[in-house]
């Protein structure tokens, strides 16, 4: 069997590992353009396997779709614009707590392939899916859960349309015996559920809730986007079981509660770092647009924040002015860096911001301001006895990193690593 592997990043040689232990031949195309792609000289090839960020072709397969093909268990499929990680990680912690075995792979975990031989049919797969996973598979998840659906990755895909049909095939191919869970407050996840013929269920829910509140209120983290990404594992949860929420909710509530309260933050992703000189610092770096990271703001309303911001814009700067708006809505001071950190600072008001010249002179600065804030509030209230809200120092940066960093792992670890040598 000859294979030929298209790009060379973390599932690409994961399909090299694999294949190769099976005896093929194998071939692998990489630092080839778009345009170069169509052009490869892959006539001789049995199998053509792309990686997730090259366009589909006709005839060729992916790593994603060929895990879908052979694996032997059920698979509960997750894709969104952003909260995709959370939920996926949540869902794995309760399905483990009711003594489940449970493989996580795609964009959070390991790449499908690297485990794939080693699935039975009594496990179950939880495959947090990327709209580039998604883009030409023919298979959907027996279970599929729609988080909210905006614009992203469009210097990929050829606009809005073309990612919203990548991210449907999560639930076009699914049948009558599927669920079908979906984010119904958001119209495009409302438009994506409605191509399923699966049973549907909708979230945020909105009957009955008594118990699932008194549930969800043992929840580690903050910020309602995660109640709502832990409704979404619960429902998933529940249909893996063949219950209705409700009953599934009472008679699993100790393991339900024990998950949920030992859930805690992935890494960037709104993840809480330390408690200093009565500020709470925070990092959400993984918040690369600005509906993520108004998700971020409304999860403080109560606390004022100092807000580092900035980076490449994903939007060519369309969404500058409403990133100010936010900005302004929102904090107390913005502190900015990066490209777009330039561009808002020729549309905000001179007392809303500071310009940095680095993430270590952002953090300093937010410290001060934000340890300012504290001294402030403590004697506005002094005479009223009462305990005063923390400022919080959060990084939502509304941008991506490449302007001056490796990746967003690359600048939250740095943000951290400053944060933590703050004394």
């Amino acid at each position: 069997m000859r294979v030929a592997i298209l790009g060379y990043g973390k599932e690409g040689r994961s399909a090299e590992q694999y294949f190769g232990a099976k005896d093929a031949e194998i071939r692998v195309f990489d630092n080839f353009t778009p345009e170069e792609a169509p052009k490869l000289p892959l006539e001789d090839f049995d199998l053509i396997l792309r990686s997730p960020s090259v366009h589909p072709y006709s005839g060729w397969s992916s790593m994603t779709k060929h895990f879908f093909t052979h694996c032997p268990c059920p698979i509960i499929g997750v894709t969104g614009t952003k909260g995709k990680g959370t939920t996926c990680t949540m869902l794995r912690d309760i399905l483990q707590k009711l003594g489940h075995k449970v493989w996580l792979v795609g964009n959070i975990g390991q790449p499908a392939l690297d485990i794939l031989d080693q699935i039975s049919p009594e496990d179950v797969v939880i495959y947090e899916l990327s709209s580039f996973q998604l883009w030409d598979l023919e298979q959907s998840p027996h279970i599929a859960v729609i988080l909210k659906v905006e614009p992203d990755h469009l210097n990929v895909h050829d606009d809005f349309s073309d990612y919203v049909n990548a991210k449907a095939n999560i639930a076009k191919w699914q049948t009558e015996t599927d669920f079908c869970i979906y984010y119904q407050n958001n119209p495009t996840s409302v438009q994506i559920a409605e191509t399923s013929p699966a049973q549907k269920l909708a979230f945020p829910i909105k009957d009955s809730r008594s118990k699932l509140d008194q549930l969800l209120n043992h929840l580690s983290v903050v910020g309602e986007h995660n109640r709502e990404d832990a409704e979404a594992a619960l429902l998933a949860a529940a249909c893996y079981h063949d219950q209705g929420l409700s009953s599934f909710v009472h008679e699993h509530f100790q393991a339900l509660t024990s998950a949920l309260q030992n859930f805690h933050s992935l890494p960037h992703r709104l993840e809480y770092l330390r408690t200093l000189n009565q500020v709470d610092y925070y990092d959400d770096n993984f918040s690369t647009t600005l509906p993520s990271t108004l998700v971020a703001l409304e999860a403080f309303e109560n606390q004022p924040i100092v807000h580092i911001v900035g980076g490449r814009d994903k939007t060519n700067n369309a969404d500058i002015s409403d990133i100010a708006v936010a900005i302004q809505k929102h904090t107390k001071k913005a502190i900015l860096i990066g490209e777009s950190g330039h561009e808002l600072a020729k549309i905000l008001p001179k007392d809303q911001f500071i310009l940095a010249d680095s993430l270590s002179t952002a953090v300093t600065e937010a410290q001060k301001i934000a340890e300012e804030l504290v001294t402030k509030d403590s004697q506005s209230n002094s005479q009223e006895n009462q305990p005063n809200p923390h400022p919080v120092v959060l990084m939502s940066p509304a941008a991506a990193s490449f302007d001056m960093f490796e990746n967003v792992y690359d600048r939250g670890a740095k943000f951290q690593k400053l944060v933590q040598e703050l004394s």
